[in-house]
């Protein structure tokens, strides 16, 4: 029973994980200007994200555009791309092997140690894709810190970790955590004694096979 809530749980911390991997990959706040030095008081806050960048204005009006073309990208800003649509397609396999070999579901027939196998292969697919989108957001970061903190950098094209990172981040983080739950919940083979019981060959008396007429 308690490994059967195990699974349950873990399913859904990464059922909600790849909802917050698929949310955090449309929003445009991977990115948002930092005010710092004499860029404190701006009317325009800019954001920018893996398939967009957005210009929200003081009256409220939110201008959005999407990339016109991959190949002038950024290198690294279309690695992060591949990795979180890798890492939510993965998310989504896995999720589908683990359901069935999850306890409470009639999928694969009634061998349990089966079925508890096959749901420990989804743990570890929703392992793999949670470990992608990790690196991703990882690596978007390391380089907007870099820029940061790069003298050259000019004070208004400077930029700071916006919203949508961190849900990935928290995504990525859920995924991993709902596949290891998974991964562990494969019972352990029960070990089969080589040898007789002494115990019970030591109940039966010698002399009780005679048969008596």
């Amino acid at each position: 029973m308690a490994n059967s809530g195990i699974q349950l749980l873990g399913f859904f911390l990464s059922l909600i994980g790849m909802v917050g991997l698929i949310i955090g990959t449309i929003l445009p706040q991977w990115k948002m200007s930092a005010y710092i030095g004499d860029n404190i008081i701006t009317a325009v806050a800019m954001y920018q994200g893996l398939w967009m960048s957005c210009a929200f204005q003081s009256t409220g009006q939110l201008q959005c555009k999407i990339y016109d073309s991959i190949l002038q990208l950024d290198s690294s800003l279309q690695a992060t791309r591949a990795l979180m649509i890798v890492g939510i397609i993965v998310s989504v396999a896995g999720l589908g092997v683990a359901c069935m070999g999850m306890k409470c579901t009639t999928c694969g027939g009634g061998d349990k140690l089966r079925k508890s196998r096959v749901a420990m292969t989804g743990g570890i697919i929703l392992l793999v894709g949670g470990l992608c989108a990790i690196v991703a957001c990882s690596w978007f970061a390391h380089n907007v810190i870099r820029a940061f903190y790069n003298p050259y950098t000019p004070v208004n094209t400077k930029f700071e970790f916006g919203a949508a990172i961190f849900v990935a981040w928290g995504g990525a983080l859920l995924d991993v955590l709902g596949g290891a739950m998974l991964a562990a919940s494969c019972p352990r083979k029960k070990q089969v004694s080589k040898y007789p019981n002494a115990a019970a060959s030591r109940s039966s008396p010698p002399g009780s096979n005679k048969e008596y007429v």
